[in-house]
C-alpha cells in the first residue's frame, strides 16, 4: 500500500513540473487543407510565415485557421483557436508592420462586413494584442465622440447595416502616401463605415472615417489632418 502511494505522489509530482504543450503544437489538423487560393503572408524580416487553412463542411460552407510558422515552417502556431462561423468563415488579409512586431488581420464577416484584429509578436508566436477585437475597439472610440452623437446607432451599434472596419493601405510605408512622416511602426490607420439603408427617418452614417491607432500606447486619436476627410465622411440623406 506505502508503495502504490508513493508512486502516486511521484507521478502527481511529475505531471505538476511538465511544462503544458500549447494546442496544435504540430500544425493545421487533417481535416484542414492549405487553402491555394488564399494569400500566403511573410512577415519583412523573413522569419514568419503565416498560412490560412480551411475545412471543407459541405453546405455549412469552409471553416478557415490561421497558422504560423518559422523560416523553416517548424513551431506552427494558430492564431484563432476556438472560432466558428462567425468570425472565420471566410478567409483573411493580412499586414505586418516594418519591424514585424505587430501583425494585422483583416477579416470579413459577412456581405459588407469586415473587423479587424491586432496581434503583438512574442518570439516565434503572435498573440492577441487587445481583449476586445481591434474592430469593436475602433467603434467605442468612433461612438465615444461629439461626432457620432446625432447618429442612431450610438447606442444600439448591433443594428448597424454593413458595419465595416478596414484597415488603410500603407502600413508597410508608414503612411508616407498620405503625407506623413510618423515615427517606424508606431500607426496604424484604421477607417469605419455602415449605413443606414431603409431606415425612415433616415439618420446619419460613415462611410470611410478615419482613425489613428498608436501601437506604443493603445490608444486611438483622429490627427488634425484628417478633420477635412473625417467631415466629408459624414454622410446624410438629403
Amino acid at each position: 500500500m506505502f508503495r502504490d502511494r508513493f508512486r502516486l505522489i511521484w507521478i502527481l509530482l511529475l505531471l505538476a513540473v511538465t511544462p503544458a504543450m500549447p494546442a496544435h503544437a504540430d500544425g493545421p489538423p487533417a481535416d484542414f487543407k492549405l487553402d491555394a487560393d488564399a494569400t500566403v503572408s511573410t512577415s519583412p524580416d523573413q522569419t514568419i510565415r503565416l498560412e490560412q487553412y480551411a475545412k471543407d463542411r459541405g453546405d455549412d460552407g469552409p471553416l478557415y485557421q490561421f497558422w504560423t510558422f518559422d523560416a523553416d515552417r517548424a513551431h506552427a502556431f494558430l492564431l484563432n483557436p476556438g472560432e466558428g462561423d462567425d468570425l472565420a468563415g471566410y478567409a483573411a488579409g493580412f499586414r505586418f508592420t516594418p519591424d514585424s512586431r505587430w501583425l494585422v488581420r483583416m477579416q470579413k464577416l459577412g456581405a459588407g462586413t469586415s473587423t479587424l484584429f491586432l496581434y503583438q509578436r512574442k518570439g516565434l508566436q503572435f498573440l492577441p494584442a487587445t481583449k476586445k477585437s481591434l474592430g469593436d475597439l475602433a467603434w467605442d472610440y468612433f461612438f465615444a465622440l461629439p461626432a457620432s452623437r446625432k447618429m442612431s446607432h450610438r447606442k444600439d451599434r448591433d443594428s448597424m447595416d454593413h458595419p465595416e472596419v478596414n484597415l488603410v493601405k500603407g502600413t508597410e510605408e508608414n503612411y508616407a502616401w498620405m503625407g506623413e512622416h510618423w515615427p517606424d511602426s508606431r500607426y496604424i490607420v484604421v477607417s469605419l463605415s455602415y449605413d443606414t439603408q431603409g431606415e425612415k427617418p433616415p439618420t446619419q452614417w460613415v462611410q470611410g472615417w478615419r482613425c489613428v491607432y498608436d501601437l506604443k500606447t493603445g490608444a486611438f486619436s483622429v490627427p488634425p489632418d484628417f478633420a477635412k476627410h473625417n467631415a466629408e465622411a459624414v454622410k446624410r440623406k438629403q
